[in-house]
């Protein structure tokens, strides 16, 4: 009887062996991000988490900069109204974010004495929190033990470990197993790592055009050492923008954006952004059923005023 072997295009599922690359590289390499300096604290990780979200960098860093000045501290931004996140979000895209993030500073402020917390359950319990950006915050703020899986991990995972071009569309439990098991011992490390892997497929195992020549591992890699197959799993989701309902939504959201606090918009100004009536309402109606616009009588609106 034969000793069981790896699945084909496989390789070692422990970690070890990618660890030490990974991290030294990261240490040569990783940009010098203001959420990865020591006096960004707790709160500018988790503001930074929030940001990053389906966002690149460079659009993130100047708002980044924007928001810890004007809140530095949790409760900062839970005194100010809701809209005034919404305001500030600018035009990063997904602005329900900016409410969630609103919500998770009024909790802080009125849980936890205005203190990001430091244990995994309670930064889970904050509304607006899901497990990615909970692990996230307490690895990359307090150098804690937890499997961080955005977007690049999973691309670096799915590559190096799984040898597939790409992961699945959504995380899956076998994904995170996978990134349970590639976690190192010790929190130090295993902090390290998480932040290093997420840098490496920023950087260097993209989704395009990757440069397996500048990447530490590519002699482990599973996808490169089987030739690098193509993609065979379920079409992968491409995001469009131009005419969707995200842009006509957009568009309100700017007028409402650029209007003075508490000065409430007509009707005609939103109906002059976008030419079709029955989407442009429906877009309204969106955004005033996740909170992001408040209708006042007389065919007005504004940004939220009030805590949701």
């Amino acid at each position: 009887m034969t000793a069981p072997t790896n699945p084909p295009h496989t390789t070692s599922a422990n970690g070890e062996h990618l660890h030490a690359p990974v991290i030294d590289w990261f240490e040569d390499n990783a940009r010098d991000l203001p959420w990865r300096h020591p006096d960004a604290g707790p709160w500018g990780v988790m503001v930074s988490e929030f940001m990053l979200q389906q966002t690149p960098v460079t659009r993130v860093l100047p708002v980044y900069e924007q928001w810890l000045a004007r809140w530095p501290r949790p409760a900062d931004l839970a005194q100010d109204a809701p809209g005034e996140a919404v305001r500030a979000w600018g035009r990063l895209g997904y602005p329900r974010r900016a409410l969630r993030l609103h919500g998770a500073a009024t909790a802080i402020t009125e849980r936890h004495g205005g203190d990001v917390p430091t244990d995994h359950a309670q930064l889970l319990a904050l509304p607006g929190i899901g497990e990615y950006t909970a692990a996230a915050v307490a690895s990359f703020a307090y150098g804690q033990r937890h499997a961080v899986l955005d977007t690049n991990v999973r691309r670096v995972f799915a590559r190096a470990v799984t040898g597939v071009q790409y992961p699945p569309n959504a995380t899956t439990a076998a994904e995170r197993k996978l990134a349970r098991a590639l976690l190192p011992p010790d929190e130090q490390t295993a902090a390290r790592w998480a932040a290093a892997s997420m840098e490496l497929g920023a950087l260097v195992c993209t989704a395009k055009n990757e440069t397996c020549h500048r990447c530490p591992i590519s002699a482990q890699c599973a996808w490169n050492l089987a030739g690098k197959p193509d993609h065979e799993g379920p079409a992968r989701r491409a995001q469009t923008y131009a005419g969707t309902d995200r842009q006509v939504r957009g568009k309100l959201l700017a007028v409402l954006r650029e209007a003075a606090p508490g000065t409430p918009v007509p009707q005609s100004a939103l109906d002059r952004v976008w030419h079709e009536p029955v989407q442009r309402a429906r877009a309204l109606d969106g955004l005033v059923s996740d909170g992001l616009v408040e209708p006042l009588p007389d065919a007005l609106y504004q940004l939220p005023a009030t805590r949701t």
